[in-house]
């Protein structure tokens, strides 16, 4: 998956600059951005944010006059490079930056012609765009600490937060069950996946834990294992004895 063509497409208008370094950081574990533009009208004072980091990183400025109050014109030139882009037939997957719902169809269409589509935006982004993507993340966890930024990441939930999760519960109890063998046990790697089918929008992070194994780990009712197989280690999981 690391040898992906990506196009990266960030609607400046939904999203900040703050994001960037993370955001590139978490795009590079699914592929290689071959293609990076953001989007928005540049004339106006309230996106001079971004200016530096887009010099920093070679993202592509894309300019797009507000021709009419109410309208957004960004997503529309959006939407339309990002067909040409599905068109060329060069890219694996897209990754769209924005917390905006329009672009639902969108993601949709990608999907439907067999590409993969990774989703990034704020939490308030509607439900119909989070789950018409492969995978979506939230941009709070990507914001590094020293950029002075006050929404931060999530702080780790106590034991007690998480087991009251009845949503996270299920969700994990039901992949678990899912990937695992006549013993119970089942491979994280598998649960992973399992997950972000069932949920495109779940991540450790979001519990404020950097890995699934953590916050497996953190909830207390999963007993995990770690086994040599080849080159490499594997964690196992599975509930523990009465905990089902």
């Amino acid at each position: 998956m690391a040898h992906d063509k990506l196009a990266v497409l960030i609607d400046a208008d939904n999203a900040r600059p703050a994001i960037v370094e993370g955001l590139l950081a978490e795009i590079a574990k699914y592929g290689t951005a071959h293609v990076k533009r953001i989007y928005g009208d540049w004339t106006k004072p309230d996106l001079n944010g971004w200016k530096d980091a887009l010099l920093r990183h070679s993202i592509q400025p894309i300019q797009q006059f507000r021709y009419t109050v109410g309208k957004n014109a960004t997503d529309s030139a959006m939407i339309i490079d990002a067909m040409d882009l599905l068109y060329a037939g060069r890219f694996d997957g897209f990754c769209i930056v924005s917390s905006d719902s329009d672009f639902t169809r969108l993601a949709s269409r990608i999907r439907e012609s067999g590409l993969t589509v990774y989703g990034f935006g704020e939490r308030k982004t509607p439900e119909p765009f989070r789950t018409a993507c492969d995978k979506f993340i939230y941009t709070d966890v990507l914001v590094r600490v020293d950029e002075g930024e006050t929404e931060a990441a999530p702080k780790p939930r106590s034991a007690k937060e998480l087991r009251g999760d009845t949503r996270l519960m299920n969700l994990l109890r039901n992949a678990i069950e899912a990937g695992s063998d006549e013993s119970g046990w089942a491979g994280l790697g598998p649960v992973g996946s399992i997950l972000n089918k069932q949920s495109p929008d779940f991540d450790s992070r979001n519990y404020g834990y950097a890995k699934l194994s953590g916050l497996i780990k953190g909830i207390g009712l999963f007993e995990t294992e770690e086994r040599h197989i080849g080159n490499g280690k594997h964690i196992y999981v599975r509930p523990k004895s009465g905990k089902k």
